[in-house]
């Protein structure tokens, strides 16, 4: 079967050979944006050529982003539509089915799983589509029923809210495709219960891109006091809970998701030992301390401070005042848990924004570990926005 697509093209000065080695973007300002280019809807699939004429592969194309064109196939012949997006889905479906014994994970983590734009997150029978891309936007049709073909959800939600739908032109909409849900997902993970809202949580409901770093708090939990500040729906502190802890507090500033961490507790069998403060974490975190309260184990996992470049420095302060914060709260050899999810913000300008902090929280301290998301959030390794979490662990002196 042959098909006939339009055909946009690189500019003389391009680098192509980046798209050959796997780089999955062009921008605006590095393809040839003709009348003809321009007049294509967005999320139209295309062929892609260098400026020789050269095919590259398939691309996805929308006018109106910065990013101009996404990369879907370097195969110039691939046929765009339900069937390959099965095959990607079922790729991807076989990594997780190795790494998690039960059907809960990122299943799709865009463009690193071949999907560009596109995220999926499974929660049993049911799974979360964020069509972040305007390809993915017109044909999330075929990526619904190809994710239940694959899979065997029965329940599907499209989650079309967030920072990057907007830079794609899209409007904000979150609807059930298929099945019905009535109540939160139980989603049991490291020794915890939590509680997902699927239709009105952040994200897909649950961030499972921080397991593994949960994992690793729940080792320095047992006997622990824990402090898990801008909490969510209890991220770390169940996960401590599960791992020993004494008691834990969930700081965060909404009422809806601390009344799910609590259901949580209560499911695990831990609600005794779970207590939640609905408030500003900074405000939260400065009454804390006049307050005279200590904790064996203090973790900070905030929103992204640093989402694009011309956030960074904002973003490198708040990083730090949250380290200046959070240092005075810990314990005499207690640890410390700071972590960023800004993918401007590399590893090094986090590490050094939190070590000033620390200092200037009048600790010390020694870097433990290095935690990043788990390997459900595959990286790309040209792309750098593929590896945006971080995790820093440390020890605190007296």
């Amino acid at each position: 079967m042959t098909q006939s697509l339009p055909i946009v093209r690189l500019r003389p000065k391009a680098e192509a050979r980046a798209i050959r080695h796997g780089f999955p973007w062009v921008y605006a300002d590095e393809l040839v944006t003709d009348r003809r280019t321009q007049a294509l809807a967005p999320g139209t699939i295309a062929l892609l050529e260098d400026a020789e004429r050269r095919p590259l592969g398939i691309v996805t194309v929308n006018p109106a982003s910065k990013i101009v064109a996404r990369v879907l196939d370097r195969d110039a012949a691939a046929m765009i539509g339900r069937d390959w997006i099965a095959a990607r889905i079922a790729r991807a479906l076989s990594l997780r089915e190795r790494l998690y014994d039960a059907p809960f994970y990122r299943l799709v983590h865009a463009e690193a799983d071949g999907l560009p734009g596109v995220v999926i997150d499974r929660f049993g029978a049911a799974a979360v589509i964020q069509p972040n891309a305007a390809w993915a936007e017109a044909m999330i049709g075929d990526l619904a029923g190809a994710l239940a073909a694959v899979t065997g959800v029965t329940t599907i939600v499209k989650n079309g809210t967030g920072r990057a739908r907007g830079l794609e032109g899209l409007v904000e909409e979150t609807v059930v495709l298929s099945g019905a849900l009535d109540e939160p997902v139980p989603v049991p993970m490291n020794g915890a219960v939590y509680m997902a809202d699927l239709l009105g949580g952040q994200k897909t409901g649950l961030f499972f891109d921080q397991r593994e770093n949960h994992a690793f708090a729940a080792r320095l939990a047992k006997g622990a006091a824990v402090l898990d500040v801008f909490s969510h729906v209890g991220g770390f502190a169940l996960a401590a809970l599960a791992g020993g802890a004494t008691r834990a507090l969930a700081v965060d500033s909404s009422a809806a998701a601390l009344e799910l961490a609590g259901q949580g507790a209560a499911a695990m069998g831990a609600g005794e030992r779970f207590e939640t403060r609905k408030g500003d974490a900074f405000a939260a975190m400065e009454a804390l301390g006049p307050e005279g309260a200590r904790f064996d184990l203090v973790i900070c996992d905030p929103p992204a401070f640093a989402p694009a470049k011309p956030a960074l420095e904002a973003g490198l302060r708040a990083y730090e005042r949250v380290a200046r914060l959070a240092a005075p709260l810990v314990a005499p050899g207690g640890y410390l848990c700071l972590c960023s999810c800004s993918h401007a913000a590399d590893l090094t300008q986090f590490r050094n924004a939190s070590a000033r902090g620390i200092g200037r929280g009048g600790r010390r301290g020694q870097l433990l570990h290095t935690g990043f998301a788990g390997p459900d959030h595959p990286q790309l390794p040209q792309l750098a926005e593929t590896g945006y979490l971080k995790a820093l662990f440390f020890r605190l002196d007296g």
